[in-house]
């Protein structure tokens, strides 16, 4: 039981935030101190904001009130909590708290160690900004906080703001991410004119806007929460602020900051502005398939490891997509029993998501540190140096890949059962066809998915070190493994207990409109159906048990001798080096052939021979794929922007009567508004 209410559990939360980063920006040259205060002050906060989360699913009980209330100007910091809030708080405080942990250790190493208190800092900012997002309690509220979590992630993916590619990216998120903040401006004025009020209560009531009004404001909150989630195509640049940030902040932009864009597409665009229309749902379903393929087929092509990751981000955010957009079709049509199933298996992989990428980029981060490179090309052999970063990322990869008994193949499960249980029982053409190409699409990006992370922990902990970085690489430090463990942990656990989850969820959909159990699911502990078939039903625990005894058997029979033979692998008569091991580029040039009509690969292959060139000493190979939305879409926009400006610049004549003239004109043209709505 809470010995606080959630105003003051919540005021307590953002006040200890506030001091820890006065208390780190104080001790920042002691740095170890530092780091120490601000990452451990850090996950008491998200512990504090976890616990008030999830006294509230248990109450079942909204919470509402003000945090700040500043009398002379009435400018208030509103919250309130309700089911979809603390859900979100929860998979903020799950992530948060491995991540501060890891910091310790992460932030420690080289030239961050001497920025200690400023990253510490802002990282409890970033952190407090995340929270109030998702417990404001009405517009103003909102976009204060959603412009302060925009600043500090921008400040902290320019941490090594000497580097061009960290000032690039950074410039280029905070571009983006201010043209979304416009659209949610315009949204919320549209609302706030009709209701007469900012609180959400009075602006997400539902049926504000009439008609093409509506699906208007509809756009401009999808485009402005979608550009932070990282859809394509407003995408651009999350391959590029991932890589650039330190690994911390990837791990907190990918598994937290994204889910700041799918809370808003939740909370407004599919339940705050009435029933959706079905083009709506269309819509949501069109974008979360193109982003989950476009996203593992590019992540496929990388050879940056930050950066395939981020793209596997676009792809997960695509398969919550699909699943939201499912729910959203079955809310437009009244199946409020499938809007269930849809909506569950899209908040589920929001959790899930969270869990597994926050342990891969931590791992990612583990061997950037030891090899100096992000280059998977570079990595090799690094299991034998760092078992436990290469355990903890296969477990990671498995769960990304949709492998059972893990927690990506119970969300994923449950979206697959989604388009399933609605294609059949459904009479309607329309989503017939569109559940019949939403499933395809799911079950094309798992396999591809799949593929990719064999590549990803194939070439990086396998076989032979490609370089003398790798053959020197040692494992990391306590400190660093110790939340890779803790994530790890949690993927195994929410795979094999699913009920368990989907009990908690239950509590969030009730709290949202239209949204209703269907009487034929049913889940305990350890599994979950959404139906009364036979396989409708899944129990991951059994297929956990099955697996477990079937290494036990092959460990007892290789124990025994029956199975062990050890001999040389055979090397073609040759001499077996890192030189003859399968690279990242070979295992991924059949995908790229097969997909080169979305790739546009260019590809050049030089022989370097001096007797004949039937016997070349050297083969120099670069393939690369077209940019396409750079070159398409931003390409020509940015030119066309940059051409309007400059013509504009007549306008700055730099004269003070031309621009008294500027102002008594808009004077003259505000009164003959007014006077004319009057």
């Amino acid at each position: 039981m809470m010995l606080l209410d959630s105003g003051s559990s919540l005021s307590l939360a953002f006040a200890l935030r506030i001091g820890v980063a006065a208390l780190a920006l104080l001790t920042a040259r002691r740095t170890l101190v530092c780091r120490l205060v601000a990452f451990i002050g850090s996950a008491a906060a998200s512990l504090v904001t976890a616990t008030t989360a999830a006294a509230m699913l248990q109450s079942g009980v909204s919470r509402h009130g003000e945090l700040l209330l500043h009398r002379a100007s009435q400018f208030s910091i509103t919250y309130s909590i309700d089911g979809l809030s603390a859900w979100f708080l929860i998979v903020l405080s799950t992530l948060a708290i491995p991540i501060a942990i890891f910091s310790i250790g992460y932030f420690g190493h080289g030239h961050f160690d001497r920025r200690s208190g400023f990253v510490g800092a802002i990282f409890n900012v970033l952190i407090g900004a995340v929270e109030l997002v998702f417990v404001a309690g009405d517009a103003m509220t909102f976009l204060f906080a959603w412009e302060l979590m925009t600043l500090t992630a921008a400040v902290l993916v320019a941490t090594q703001h000497e580097e061009q590619e960290s000032r690039r990216a950074a410039y280029l998120y905070l571009v983006m991410s201010h043209v979304g903040t416009g659209c949610l401006i315009a949204g919320f004025l549209v609302l706030a004119s009709a209701a007469g009020s900012l609180s959400f209560p009075a602006l997400l009531a539902g049926n504000l806007a009439p008609g093409v009004e509506r699906d208007a404001v509809f756009l401009l909150f999808f485009v402005g929460f979608g550009i932070k989630a990282g859809i394509i195509p407003l995408h651009v640049w999350l391959p590029e602020a991932h890589p650039a940030a330190p690994t911390s902040i990837s791990a907190l932009m990918s598994g937290v900051l994204l889910k700041a864009g799918i809370y808003g597409i939740t909370r407004v665009c599919a339940f705050g502005l009435g029933v959706p229309r079905l083009s709506w749902g269309v819509i949501v379903l069109f974008v979360g398939g193109l982003s989950a393929v476009l996203g593992v087929l590019y992540a496929l092509m990388q050879h940056d490891l930050k950066r395939l990751l981020a793209y596997h981000s676009v792809e997960n955010i695509g398969i919550i997509l699909l699943g939201l957009g499912a729910g959203m079709i079955a809310l437009a049509y009244g199946r409020s029993e499938l809007a269930w199933i849809g909506v569950a298996a899209s908040l589920y992989h929001v959790l899930n998501h969270a869990v597994f990428k926050g342990l891969l980029f931590l791992g990612a981060g583990d061997v950037v540190m030891a090899t100096g490179t992000r280059q998977i090309e570079q990595f090799g052999g690094l299991l034998r140096r760092m078992p436990w970063t290469g355990l903890f990322f296969l477990v990671g990869a498995m769960a990304i890949s949709g492998l059972p008994p893990l927690n990506g193949f119970a969300s994923e499960w449950l979206t697959f059962q989604a388009f399933l249980f609605g294609f059949r029982g459904s009479a309607e053409p329309l989503v017939h066809l569109l559940f019949s190409i939403g499933g395809a699409l799911l079950a094309l990006t798992t396999a591809l998915a799949a593929a990719c992370f064999v590549k990803a922990f194939g070439i990086t902990f396998l076989a032979l070190p490609r370089s003398d970085a790798a053959a020197a690489a040692h494992e990391a430090p306590r400190v660093m493994l110790i939340p890779q463990a803790m994530l790890a942990t949690l993927c195994l656990l929410l795979g094999l207990f699913p009920g368990v989850v989907l009990r908690v969820l239950d509590r969030v959909l009730t709290s949202l409109p239209g949204v209703q159990q269907p009487a034929a699911v049913a889940w305990d502990g350890l599994g979950m159906a959404s139906g009364g078939g036979v396989f409708d039903r899944i129990v991951p625990f059994v297929f956990a048990i099955a697996l477990a005894c079937g290494v036990a058997v092959l460990g007892a029979l290789a124990a025994r001798g029956g199975l062990a033979r050890r001999v040389p692998t055979w090397g073609c008569g040759g001499e077996l080096s890192a030189r003859t091991e399968y690279t990242a580029t070979a295992f991924s040039k059949p995908v790229m052939m097969i997909f080169r009509a979305v790739y546009r690969p260019t590809r050049q292959v030089e022989s370097l021979a001096e007797v004949s060139p039937y016997f070349p000493q050297k083969v120099h190979y670069h393939a690369e794929i077209e940019p396409t939305f750079e070159r398409y879409v931003y390409g020509p926009l940015l030119r066309a922007v940059l051409r309007g400006a400059k013509s504009l610049k007549v306008v700055q004549a730099g004269s003070l009567h031309a621009y008294l003239a500027y102002v008594i004109a808009l004077v003259v043209w505000l009164m003959l508004l007014v006077w004319w709505r009057s």
